[in-house]
């Protein structure tokens, strides 16, 4: 599934990111399983509300990290893309 720039996104139920060290942890409770992650993924599920749009969260880190907006686009989506798949992130409501 591709993640277009007006997607909404937000982390699935069962998720949950918990901050330690120089980045985070995510535990999906269904499975068990634990992910960690690195700076810039935790800079990014901190932005994951539910409310916020790619292209919003993509704003947000642009200005946080003094990147240009298009350099991010496209590393952005892939990233939520490989992070739905995952079942991180829960799937986009039409």
């Amino acid at each position: 599934m591709e993640i277009a720039s007006g997607t909404v996104l937000r982390l699935a139920d069962d998720a949950s990111v918990q901050h330690v060290g120089d980045g985070a942890v995510v535990l999906l409770a269904r499975s068990g399983q634990l992910y960690t992650c690195n700076g810039t993924t935790e800079a990014f599920l901190d932005k994951v509300d539910g409310q916020r749009s790619l292209d919003q969260i993509v704003g947000l880190l642009s200005e946080e990290f003094e990147v240009d907006k298009g350099t991010l686009d496209e590393d952005m989506a892939s990233l939520a893309t490989d992070l739905l798949s995952e079942g991180i992130l829960a799937a986009p409501v039409e």
